[in-house]
């Protein structure tokens, strides 16, 4: 029968929230390309698409990185509703970035309505280690409060960039699986009692 058509390859929907500047689409880039880029370029919105191998099946990864600049954020509540996933980035180097974090998962959930969406705390930047100004235990703190996994990644070396997508990409493939055995326990229950 051959490999499947790439169309055909189980799709997982990312999207990467965050405040302006604190490296949404560096950290996209590195994952997707391998380059680190320098300069800011204020995103809109930009899709991205790759295919991956996720525990030795092949898939893919579709990440929207949204803009973090407050006047798009009459488009963000229609992102919100597309993912089956979340990244929330915020700046070591800056606290205003974390404060906001609770913003963007506030408004995730009032979308949504489930707190059980895959979702992960990222502090990015950790190459700038000496200007930091969210202390680690904080940020670790928020993500227990939350109950999703915390991160400390840097665009510029590649470190954990790869192990933030993978683990985003785990959960959300775990969260389809579950649902699909739920689905067909109810229809095997429903046929049954038929």
């Amino acid at each position: 029968m051959g490999k499947p058509k790439k169309q055909d390859l189980p799709l997982h929907k990312v999207i990467m929230v965050g405040s302006g500047g604190v490296g949404k689409s560096a950290l996209t880039l590195q994952y997707m390309y391998g380059d680190f880029v320098e300069e800011y370029d204020p995103t809109k919105a930009d899709s991205y698409r790759k295919k991956v191998s996720l525990d030795g099946q092949e898939c893919q990864i579709d990440i929207l990185d949204t803009a973090g600049q407050e006047e798009y954020a009459a488009i963000r509540d229609n992102y919100y509703r597309s993912g089956e996933g979340f990244i929330c980035v915020f700046s070591i180097c800056e606290y205003e970035s974390f404060a906001h974090t609770q913003d963007f998962r506030d408004q995730i959930l009032r979308v949504l309505d489930d707190e059980s969406i895959p979702f992960i705390l990222v502090g990015n930047k950790v190459d700038l280690e000496q200007i930091r100004k969210v202390p680690k235990e904080e940020a670790l703190s928020r993500a227990r409060e939350w109950h999703c996994p915390y991160y400390e990644t840097s665009a510029k070396t590649r470190q954990n960039v790869d192990e933030v997508y993978h683990d985003l990409m785990t959960r959300i493939k775990t969260r389809k699986d579950n649902t699909k055995e739920g689905e067909m326990s109810r229809k095997r229950a429903k046929c049954v009692c038929l």
